[in-house]
């Protein structure tokens, strides 16, 4: 059984730290912690997945947002002869575990990871864990 906590987004080295606006217009300090991760994807299912984000389903990007997820991106690189996803997001929440058992837990994100997994190739490193993402490390990052 896939760990989906660690399956979507998997937690490279960073932090910044950023000021937002409370509901009562106070500014409050919030860390915002970066990630990045890495996967194949099978050549055939490109466009199926291109069409997927394209019209993404509005339950997986509402609780994208509840779980502390910003800024989430995703892009498409050929290297040689193969494809890989790389996937960007900042997060801003205080307990990233417990937003991704949220996550996990969900129907829809549920439904929508059964659409998307077929077309993803782990890495080594992720498939030996069970699961689609690697890790990147953070090495640099400018404001």
């Amino acid at each position: 059984m896939r760990n989906h906590v660690t399956y979507i987004f998997l937690i490279i080295s960073g932090f910044a730290a950023c000021n937002s606006k409370g509901n009562a217009g106070k500014q409050i300090s919030t860390t915002v912690k970066r990630f990045g991760s890495i996967t194949g994807i099978r050549q055939d299912k490109i466009p199926y997945y291109k069409q997927l984000h394209a019209n993404a389903w509005p339950g997986v990007l509402k609780r994208i947002e509840e779980c502390n997820i910003h800024n989430y991106s995703i892009y498409l690189q050929k290297i040689d002869t193969d494809y890989y996803l790389f996937s960007y997001f900042e997060y801003t929440g205080s307990d990233f575990e417990q937003d991704m058992k949220k996550m996990a837990t969900d129907s829809i994100t549920q439904r929508w990871w059964k659409e998307t997994d077929p077309t993803q190739i782990p890495l080594p490193e992720a498939k030996a864990k069970n699961q689609v993402w690697t890790e990147m490390e953070e090495i640099f990052h400018s404001n």
